[in-house]
Formats: C-alpha cells, sequence, structure tokens
C-alpha cells in the first residue's frame, strides 16, 4: 500500500496496531492500508507500565504473525528501545532482521533531527523508515510521562524542524503524537510526507490507534485520544459469565456440540468392559 501516493491523492491514511494473526487477519481484511506492530504491544500485551522492556525478538516475533495475518496493507515495525539509539551500524543490522525475520515492509524510529542521520543511513541501504516526533514513549522518563509536546511556540517551531530534517533524511512518514493540533497542522502542511496523528488533532494525513483502545478491549482505561467503537472487555465479560451458567447448569455442552458412537458401537463397547 503506497501511503505517500494517498497523501498525493489526497485520501486520509487510516492506520492501526496489530499483534497477532487474528487481529491483522481482521483489520486487513477490513481495508486498513498501515498496520503499526507497535511496541505498545508492552503494555497492552504484557502487562508492561512502558514500552521500554519489549525487546527487538519479541517485536519480530509479533511482526512474524501480523505477516501472516495481512495481505495487502503495509507493515509496520517499531524499532524498540536502545535498538537503533547506540550506533548506526546496531540500527542498520536491527532494522535488517526486523525486515528480513519480521516480515514487515518498513520500520519506525522515534527522534528529530538528531536521529536524522540514522533515518539517511537505513533509507541508502532500501529500509523504508517512519518517524516519530512529539511524545516519544520511548523517552517517557526523560519527557516525565505521556503528556502534550509543542506546547511552547519554541518548542513547536522545533518540532516543525524535525519534520523536515526527517524529510530530508528519506522518511516516508512521520508519526505526530500527542502535539497540539496547529503545529500537527503546520507540519502536514509543510512536508510532503504523510503525517500519522495520535492525540495530534484531526489536521494529520491520517490517524493511527491502539487496536486494544479502539474496541475497547479495556475495561477501564480510556485515552482521551481515543474513540470506543467497540466494547469488546464489556461484552467478554458478559459472555463468560453466561458461558459459567451454562457449564455450572449442566446445559453445555449439549447435543449440537457433542459427537457420540452409534446404537450398536455402543453395544459393543459395553460388552467389551463386561469382559
Amino acid at each position: 500500500m503506497d501511503i505517500v501516493a494517498m497523501k498525493r491523492r489526497g485520501e486520509r491514511i487510516a492506520a492501526l496496531t496489530a499483534y497477532d494473526y487474528t487481529s491483522a487477519q481482521m483489520i486487513d481484511a477490513a481495508g486498513v492500508p498501515f498496520i503499526l506492530i507497535g511496541d505498545t504491544l508492552g503494555m497492552v500485551v504484557q502487562g508492561q507500565d512502558t514500552t521500554l522492556p519489549v525487546t527487538l525478538d519479541q517485536i519480530i516475533y509479533h511482526s512474524q504473525m501480523v505477516a501472516r495475518g495481512s495481505q495487502r496493507a503495509l507493515l509496520v515495525g517499531d524499532m524498540p528501545f536502545m535498538s537503533y539509539q547506540v550506533s548506526v551500524e546496531d540500527a542498520l543490522r536491527n532494522s535488517a532482521r526486523l525486515l528480513t525475520e519480521g516480515k514487515v515492509g518498513a520500520v519506525k524510529i522515534e527522534g528529530g533531527a538528531s536521529i536524522a542521520p540514522t533515518i539517511e543511513r537505513l533509507v541508502n541501504v532500501g529500509i523504508p523508515v517512519c518517524g516519530h516526533l512529539g511524545f516519544t514513549p520511548q523517552s517517557v522518563h526523560a519527557m516525565g510521562g505521556p503528556r502534550i509536546q509543542g506546547k511552547e511556540p519554541s518548542a513547536a517551531a522545533s518540532l516543525v524542524a524535525d519534520a523536515k530534517a526527517l524529510e530530508a533524511a528519506g522518511a516516508f512518514a512521520i508519526v505526530l503524537e500527542l502535539v497540539p493540533a496547529t503545529v500537527a497542522q503546520e507540519i502536514s502542511r509543510r512536508v510532503s510526507i504523510p503525517t500519522i496523528g495520535i492525540g495530534a488533532g484531526p489536521h494529520c494525513d491520517g490517524e493511527v490507534q491502539v487496536f486494544h483502545d479502539l474496541f475497547g478491549l479495556y475495561s477501564d482505561l480510556k485515552p482521551r485520544h481515543t474513540r470506543r467503537y467497540l466494547k469488546v472487555a464489556e461484552d467478554i465479560a458478559s459472555a463468560t459469565r453466561q458461558f459459567i451458567r451454562d457449564v455450572s447448569e449442566g446445559t453445555f455442552p449439549g447435543a449440537e456440540q457433542t459427537s457420540d458412537l452409534g446404537a450398536e458401537a455402543k453395544e459393543r463397547f459395553r460388552a467389551l468392559l463386561t469382559v
């Protein structure tokens, strides 16, 4: 899926995360053009407090499952914490693993102008790179938590400069997370590559959401930047209670869920037990 061409045509880009075969199969069949195997799996799949403990091997493992379930969407794999920051050589080696072993079509890297030389090197060897600006979860401790970035005019101008630097380095798209709407609008206007927002207002070229947020797989947490299209956690809890009742009352399994021997075979079987 060519999302750069989608921006040129003025088509907005819907993106979702996925972490396994089943979720990827469902959203790919629905037509989502961009699937991110995010390091958010550390939080929504593993139950971690942050994305920091996620390893490259884990991202590769989940990417392999998503790749089996997807037929048409662009698959983008998150480069996890410290898989690309130490050296360009690390970034090259680890990005190559994510493409060849994880079967993704591109990688995503957090950071602004300081990471641009690494992005340029990756792009030059044929590795497509999506950038990530604003709140960058791998810097959660340095940023003091998931907070809006670019609220001060100078910080906002720096984000615009960072976006231009990522574009110049060869990034094909930029995720803008927790950025004021006006800042996201200016970035989207000033770069030729797609901007994919999350908590960045309506003026980006597209929007990415976490699978578990969008479909209500949590019973309590609802981030402000998401919209609940389903309440899966509530439905599963209700269905589970019904399942418990059916088993307790002996109504499940029933005849429809049961196979058995024929009458003659039953007789022969029971005769053998008396020998």
